[in-house]
């Protein structure tokens, strides 16, 4: 069976979007399938460098529709993108001849891959990672509520009424599209999941461990995107209360993204930065002439060293002793169940993380991890000194989350469920 895949983006750029899709790639051809993959011209405006009409990825058949212009106009880039793209899809399909038209969010795959699928009569599986009228909310583009929300909201709907069948990420989003009126026997979960031989057992990186100053401490983290929702300015609030009382820790973020500088401010703010500091240290030095701080890296508490070669990520995951994810709760992230926990759990890793509905589907409260009201720094602290202090329970969560996951969230075994599906929308067409 070949399978054509319609995309935003794809490697070699590097999101969890894009491992995702790539997990999917390799488990489908592991199944004897055939994908092949169209990104939109989104792919080559993040891409921003010389890009090729076709190329191979992985032995994966790659076409790029390339970028396209706009003049500013509401709603022009979209629907130019759309053109672009519809017209793009439909020169692969009739050259490749796939069995199944499956697009991922956001909807403006969609729309394209419908077209084609009804011009070609071509079952169209449509897959969901997240709304994109929620999306637009956290990118500041509009409010909730709004009049272009509600109209990218109904344009979601639709295109799920239309695709012969639709598959979302998590349950949360599942909900959410039944509520609308979209029958759940036409909806299924794939949900994220982790490849074993990428995220197993590794030893600490010990050039970084030592470039950081992280001998002899204790290692709160988050690897990730420095989304505003992500909640990283509460764990920065939650480790200076911690550090505070403790001189064994360290704070390490490690990725990028909006709120970067707004956090590097906040963490010389706070005095965690050798900045911010340094003159702190030189009188503290004068007036005690016996103390032992004498290397003002000392004063790093918060290390923000940006973003990591991705074969390098398992031996950082491997400096780190807790994994904090202090996601705020919106919409999105009510919904939404991220990919980057399964990769801590998958590394034996503990982890704290907020309350919110798309962590609660990952995270079993003293199992697997410990939950914290959503926007309690106060709370997110204690867990984390909980954790710091007990090893016994970090030990038992570690091992606890490691074998749930290799359990139910192999992406082997979450990809599975596209058999069935692929065979409910092939059947609507009597094939």
């Amino acid at each position: 069976m070949k399978i054509l895949h319609i995309l935003d983006h794809s490697l070699p750029l590097h999101s969890g979007y894009t491992f995702r899709s790539q997990n999917i790639f390799r488990e489908q051809r592991k199944r004897g399938w055939q994908p092949i993959v169209v990104t939109s011209p989104k792919h080559e405006e993040s891409w921003k460098s010389p890009w090729q009409k076709e190329e191979q990825i992985e032995g994966f058949r790659y076409y790029r529709t390339g970028p396209v212009s706009h003049n500013g106009l509401p709603f022009e880039a979209e629907i130019r993108l759309m053109a672009a793209l519809g017209r793009q899809v439909m020169e692969v399909a009739k050259l490749e001849k796939p069995d199944i038209l499956h697009a991922h969010s956001p909807v403006l795959n969609a729309v394209p891959a419908i077209w084609v699928g009804r011009k070609l009569k071509i079952p169209v599986v449509y897959e969901i990672r997240a709304f994109w009228e929620d999306a637009g909310v956290d990118h500041g583009t509009y409010t909730q509520d709004s009049p272009k929300y509600r109209l990218v909201r109904s344009i979601e709907t639709w295109v799920c009424r239309q695709a012969d069948h639709v598959t979302v990420l998590c349950d949360g989003l599942k909900q959410d599209l039944t509520k609308r009126g979209i029958p759940a026997n036409k909806i299924s979960i794939v949900h994220n999941g982790v490849s074993p031989d990428d995220f197993a057992h590794s030893q600490p990186d010990a050039e970084l461990a030592k470039a950081w100053n992280l001998d002899g401490k204790k290692v709160i983290g988050f690897i990730g995107s420095f989304y505003r929702y992500e909640g990283l300015d509460l764990l920065i609030e939650a480790f200076a209360r911690l550090a505070a009382k403790r001189s064994d820790i360290a704070l390490l973020l490690v990725g990028g993204g909006e709120m970067e500088e707004e956090l590097r401010n906040q963490i010389k703010r706070l005095g965690l930065s050798v900045d911010s500091r340094i003159d702190n240290l030189s009188a503290m030095c004068n007036q005690n002439p016996k103390s032992k701080i004498q290397n003002p890296k000392y004063y790093n508490r918060v290390l923000m060293p940006g973003r990591i070669p991705h074969d390098r990520i398992p031996r950082v995951y491997a400096l780190i002793d807790i994994l904090a994810y202090p996601r705020y709760s919106i919409r999105l992230t009510e919904l939404v169940t991220p990919l980057k926990p399964l990769e801590a759990m998958a590394m034996g890793k503990a982890l704290v993380a907020s309350d919110v509905g798309g962590h609660q589907e990952l995270i079993q409260h003293g199992e697997t991890g410990l939950l914290f009201p959503a926007g309690d720094s106060e709370a997110l602290a204690i867990a984390l000194e909980e954790l710091l202090t007990d090893d016994d329970l970090r030990h038992r969560l570690q091992s606890e989350s490691a074998a749930w996951v290799q359990k139910h969230h192999t992406w082997e075994k979450t990809t599975s469920v596209y058999h069935e599906m692929y065979a409910k929308a092939l059947a609507l067409y009597g094939a």
